[in-house]
């Protein structure tokens, strides 16, 4: 048994009781990221509402596991210029010139700013190791210069959120078979995507190898179940927010309270 097989996939919710907690939680984010982008709060000496610490939130999951899903919800009560949303595929050419994680360095937040990243320097121990792109000895080393990196991050105050979207076999087929059948989004299916579901049980042991060596307090996983697309969006995003809380109270910088919190009522009072 690993995390992945205790993660319940069965959790549903109705589509008017996903709607009502995206709703009100697309309006905390709303609240949380002007707050961090120093667009409100409490003013500082030089007059000006300070940054907050950056914040990056990185997503991985299996192949059609809603992952683009859950970026479009979360994003969607945000001004496109306060957030960035970066895609990573195989490294160019160019890229392969430099350490493998240089790439990654480039579109990182800083203070005040918000970065999406839809797939992650966690290619490194998946894809390369399960492809056979990389040596065994440089993907192994991989998991501690994941560690090293994500720990500066976190030492120079960024808020560090980490997904894996997790599908069953048989929902991860059925979404196939239906992106197969549309026009519209038959593109997003390729032969890669059927050669990676072959195996399947490979990947699965590369998961579960990656969360245990690179889950730490500092940047944690949090693992969503995904066999429903709406238990997904939500859970996505209400973690965010408690991710985002819960740092800005460690690091000391303080948030607005929620809209009808005690806090706020008894503020109007």
């Amino acid at each position: 048994m690993g995390r992945l097989d205790e993660l319940d996939l069965t959790l549903r919710l109705s589509r008017k009781e996903q709607d009502r907690r995206l709703e009100s939680a697309q309006t905390r984010l709303a609240q949380l990221r002007l707050a961090l982008g120093g667009q409100t709060g409490p003013e500082g000496s030089d007059g000006h509402h300070p940054f907050g610490p950056p914040l990056l939130i990185v997503f991985e999951g299996w192949d059609a596991s809603g992952k683009g899903g859950a970026i479009k919800r979360l994003v969607a009560s945000l001004d496109a210029r306060h957030y960035r949303v970066a895609q990573f595929a195989a490294p160019t050419a160019d890229e392969l010139r430099h350490h493998w994680l240089h790439r990654f360095w480039l579109p990182l937040p800083g203070r005040g700013g918000m970065a999406i990243y839809d797939r992650t320097w966690y290619g490194r121990v998946l894809v390369e190791r399960v492809e056979g792109l990389t040596p065994e000895l440089d993907w192994r080393r991989g998991y501690q210069e994941i560690r090293e990196f994500e720990r500066q991050l976190a030492d120079d105050g960024t808020i560090l959120v980490k997904f894996w979207l997790h599908v069953s076999d048989q929902e991860q087929l059925e979404r196939f078979e239906r992106r197969k059948n549309d026009p519209l989004k038959a593109w997003k299916l390729t032969e890669e995507d059927w050669r990676n579901r072959a195996k399947r049980e490979e990947y699965t042991a590369a998961v579960e190898e990656m969360v245990a060596e690179t889950d730490s307090g500092a940047a944690p996983w949090d693992l969503i179940p995904a066999d429903s697309k709406r238990w997904a969006r939500v859970a996505v995003l209400e973690t965010v927010i408690k991710r985002i809380e819960e740092r800005c109270e460690t690091l000391g910088f303080a948030l607005p309270p929620a809209a009808g919190s005690h806090d706020e009522e008894a503020g109007e009072s």
